[in-house]
């Protein structure tokens, strides 16, 4: 069974809050924060970068953290590497890719701006950009990609699950026919990843990104990257700990994944989300998709049946209730729920403003839903809702 209430005693904050703004970050668990105050006050030193023992103690739980992670998501610890967030992740392919002049990339209307905006500046080097469509509930259907597919088409980034409108996309087959077209592909796993089973030798992309914040339950300031031909890539930077020798004339680098993780990086993050992987691991990644969806899904039947309320996205939906009260500014809905109710949602764009110009609306309120949400939370989120739709 799972048991939320046992769950929320390991995030303090939900005492003093409602908060369903997991999409745009989720809280950390005390047990990764603990991790995170062992390396500070037990044996904080530089991972890889000397042989004392507090480094060696470093380097170990760092790498620990990467196996932690490797098989949370069933990947190669090699072919893992730590960034800073999900932008930063795919920055280094984009920039890294062999691109030339002419080559053809295939991305959708509904991505996240660090997914679409990365490719879009490759124009200027001559590639080309095609921006597919989808539904009107923000579901992308796999034929629209296969039809934009050219004999110059080399990439395409596609996200797993839309931070705008929840829509789960049919990935395993977007993946297949980019496979057959012999075309490389991205998946934003932002909202999918610690959400929902992830396994990357069942899906196989080229490459995987997302965030350490969201559903891994880590702290900001890291994220992960799955390369699976790490040759592909040139890193996007160089400098100390990726290289293996140095002269006047050149440099060596290092296998991935130390080639992609230069200077010093987050250490104390990256061993809180190895902590955080571990926890949601212990939880059952099942129990929570079920958990979070169900909440998702009653939470949208419940707001549409609310007069003056307009929800969006599909029936079949990951944790994002996106909604507007009619005649009201997204911002003044979500600041009237949390200032009466102490009810924390986003509202706005939420980095993706051509899947919400899509809607023909300036922006919406966004309720996503987290493991430590409950019912009750739920229902206070609908009444205030209804409450706030007299005001109109």
């Amino acid at each position: 069974m799972y048991d939320v209430f046992s769950v929320r005693e390991d995030f303090p904050v939900l005492k003093e809050v409602i908060y369903l703004d997991s999409a745009a970050t989720t809280q950390t668990p005390v047990q990764a924060v603990s991790a995170m105050q062992d390396y500070f006050f037990k044996y904080a030193a530089n991972h890889g970068r000397g042989a004392h023992r507090l480094a060696r103690e470093t380097t170990n739980h760092y790498e620990d953290a990467r196996e932690s992670v490797a098989s949370f998501l069933n990947m190669d610890a090699e072919k893992t590497i730590f960034t800073k967030n999900a932008t930063e992740s795919i920055n280094i392919v984009s920039r890294g890719f062999p691109w030339k002049k002419g080559d053809h990339i295939i991305v959708t209307l509904i991505e996240h701006h660090s997914n679409l905006l990365p490719w879009m500046r490759l124009k200027e080097i001559g590639v080309d950009v095609t921006v597919v469509g989808t539904d009107a509930s923000g579901v992308i259907d796999p034929e629209s990609i296969r039809s934009a597919i050219r004999d110059n088409t080399r990439f395409m980034a596609v996200n797993h699950v839309s931070n705008v409108f929840g829509s789960i996309q049919d990935i395993e087959k977007i993946i297949k026919i980019a496979k057959q077209a012999g075309v490389k592909i991205l998946v934003d796993g932002s909202q999918s990843a610690g959400n929902m089973p992830v396994d990357m030798k069942l899906l196989d992309p080229d490459f995987f990104i997302c965030p350490g914040h969201k559903g891994l339950l880590g702290p900001q300031g890291t994220g992960v990257l799955y390369i699976k031909e790490p040759d592909e890539i040139e890193p996007l930077f160089l400098g100390g700990g990726m290289v293996s020798s140095v002269t006047r004339e050149s440099f060596r680098m290092e296998p991935s994944p130390a080639k992609f993780e230069a200077g010093t990086p987050n250490i104390p993050g990256v061993i809180g989300l190895g902590r955080a992987v571990e926890y949601v691991a212990e939880l059952g990644v099942d129990f929570i998709q079920k958990h979070e969806f169900g909440l998702s899904r009653k939470a949208a039947s419940l707001l549409s049946e609310i007069e003056g309320v307009e929800v969006y996205g599909p029936e079949k939906r990951a944790g994002v209730v996106p909604f507007n009260v009619v005649g009201m500014n997204s911002h003044d809905v979500a600041m009237i729920l949390d200032q009466t109710r102490g009810i924390c949602v986003r509202s706005g764009y939420h980095c993706a403003m051509p899947g919400v110009d899509n809607l023909g609306v300036n922006g919406t309120v966004r309720a996503s839903f987290g493991l430590y949400n409950t019912e009750d939370e739920l229902e206070s989120l609908v009444k205030t809702v209804s409450d706030i739709t007299s005001l109109v």
